[in-house]
């Protein structure tokens, strides 16, 4: 009587079906990008410029990122529709940039969460909320810099139009991306169906748009899902023997890396949060895998792009990365710069560890009510 396939085997198999899994789900990623494109270009330009009318104010297009990405939980999933929106000529590269850097900041409240979790401990708390929030103040402060550099001279969407030229064209060529062939065939299906059921002119871009919405956020949750499952016991031993050691060039890589791997930033920055929490890794040795999470999500609007059929997709997808490094290099290789969010970090979880109200008033009062409100004064 022969035996089954052994532990490590059964391992072995579930690992490979679960790879197989997350290719599939990147795929239909990818549809969902490519359905919310063909959506907004299907609802006309009149419609489009009623919907965006107001993101041409920077501000606006901030506060829209920040609650955007607080709403789905995700940066990569807003700025994956950025990224569609820009594709389909609905938004320009120049309105999608405030929108690209509020997602920085509104992912940094799945974190911020997480550690809430820890309120009944003093201690714990206060290192947990300290290891969240410097992400928060790295992104706000990041923001503040080079938002107001990029209205003046405009160079981060230069240096990331410049790289897309070389890589795809100029602007306003046909970029005929092979991504793009192989899901337009599916993107068809979904057109055909909506057509089937009735929907026409305006009534099917919409249609469109809630199915691409719908696919890419399930898509990417299901991926996140599937990847920290298989990546997690490694995640964990790397990042303890890793920042066992010191934080550093090599912890932002590590950080960089496993965010690829997850497809989340949120994921890699909240493993760290109760880590911190527990004493296990400095605050120190944290925040350089937050800046490296920070770059590593950027992927997700890079392989958008790579669904959409215009350069100005990708131009928009790399202004994310060379926003992300660009902060890394103002805020965190500068030494006495660097320990600036540290310190706005330790001295809010103090006041917090004190007073646990105010924690929570900090988290709604930065990703709710002023973007909520920054939006309401400026409509």
């Amino acid at each position: 009587m022969s035996e089954g396939p052994g532990i490590g085997e059964q391992r072995e198999m579930r690992w490979q079906v679960r790879a197989v899994v997350v290719v599939a789900l990147i795929y239909l990623f990818l549809i969902g990008v490519s359905a919310l494109e063909a959506g907004i270009k299907t609802m006309g330009a009149d419609t489009q410029e009623q919907l965006f009318a107001n993101v041409s104010n920077p501000l606006a297009g901030l506060f829209v990122g920040i609650l955007g990405t607080v709403l789905v939980q995700s940066s990569s999933a807003s700025t994956s529709v950025i990224v569609g929106l820009v594709a389909s000529g609905a938004l320009g590269v120049d309105d999608a940039v405030p929108m690209i850097m509020g997602a920085n900041i509104g992912t940094t409240v799945t974190n911020t969460l997480v550690s809430l979790g820890s309120m009944r401990q003093t201690n714990e708390f206060r290192r947990a909320f300290a290891a969240a929030t410097v992400h928060d103040f790295f992104n706000v402060l990041a923001v503040a810099i080079l938002l107001p550099l990029e209205l003046i001279t405009g160079w981060l969407s230069d240096i990331a139009g410049w790289i897309s030229e070389q890589l795809v064209g100029s602007a306003g060529s046909d970029w005929k991306s092979p991504v793009k062939e192989w899901v337009k065939e599916p993107v068809g299906w979904l057109s055909d169906f909506w057509e089937w059921v009735g929907a026409g002119g305006n009534g099917l871009g919409v249609l469109l748009v809630i199915t691409g919405l719908v696919i890419v956020v399930a898509a990417l949750t299901l991926i996140t899902t599937n990847m920290r499952t298989l990546v997690a016991d490694r995640m964990e031993r790397s990042l303890n023997a890793v920042l066992g050691r010191g934080g550093g060039m090599v912890a932002m890589m590590l950080g960089l890396v496993i965010t690829v791997a997850v497809q989340s930033s949120s994921i890699t920055t909240s493993i760290l949060v109760p880590m911190a929490g527990a004493g296990v890794i400095t605050l120190r040795n944290a925040y350089p895998v937050t800046l490296g999470a920070n770059v590593g999500t950027t992927i997700t609007a890079l392989l958008a792009a790579l669904a959409a059929s215009s350069p100005e997709a990708l131009t928009v997808a790399l202004v994310h990365t060379v926003f992300n490094i660009s902060g890394i290099l103002v805020l965190y290789t500068i030494p006495r710069v660097r320990d600036i969010p540290i310190i706005c970090a330790e001295t809010l979880a103090r006041v917090a560890a004190d007073h646990r109200s105010w924690a929570v008033a900090y988290v709604v009062g930065v990703f709710v009510v002023v973007p909520v409100a920054g939006l309401a004064i400026l409509n």
